[in-house]
């Protein structure tokens, strides 16, 4: 389902908007990719997630919580928040409608010079793909979230960062 907010265009999708934009267009090859490496934390002694919040947001705030923790949106909805915090790093926040609380959080980094290691986001490697771009999905379910980093391939990659919780 398309909807539009400002002048942007976006797909509904597990109860949480995800932008068309170049950060985002790689929404197809994270599926795949998530159905071929996706690795789910052990449930004895289950590790704590490594990534588990952004400037200070987590899943399951409040949307008066994560606006005062990332200030003022640049674009923002019912659903979704926009933030743009410089020319190399944005983020979207997804709220839940009924409950007013955080669903998910992404984080664009453009260039991927200040994005954070895959390591530090998932505590693993990502895993190659054949055209020199990276991914890896973490399931965390007595945290009750996942989280993933993707890595485009090319000289100026995207890394965009993903948790959100667990339906």
């Amino acid at each position: 389902m398309l909807h539009k907010l400002g002048s942007r265009v976006y797909f509904k999708l597990n109860k949480a908007l995800l932008p068309v934009c170049a950060c985002v267009c790689l929404c197809a090859s994270v599926v795949t990719a998530a159905a071929q490496t996706t690795k789910t934390a052990g449930s004895k002694g289950e590790e704590a997630p490594c990534f588990s919040e952004y400037r200070g947001v987590q899943i399951g705030m409040t949307i008066d919580e994560a606006r005062q923790k990332l200030g003022e949106p640049k674009e923002q909805a019912e659903e979704l928040d926009i933030y743009s915090f410089n020319e190399k790093e944005s983020a979207q926040v997804y709220y839940d409608k009924s409950t007013k609380k955080v669903t998910a959080i992404s984080i664009d980094y453009v260039g991927a010079t200040t994005a954070p290691e895959c390591k530090k986001v998932t505590g693993t490697e990502a895993d190659a793909r054949a055209d020199g771009s990276k991914f890896k999905m973490v399931r965390y379910p007595k945290y009750g979230y996942w989280v993933s980093y993707n890595r485009t391939a090319g000289s100026s990659p995207i890394v965009t960062v993903t948790m959100q919780k667990m339906q």
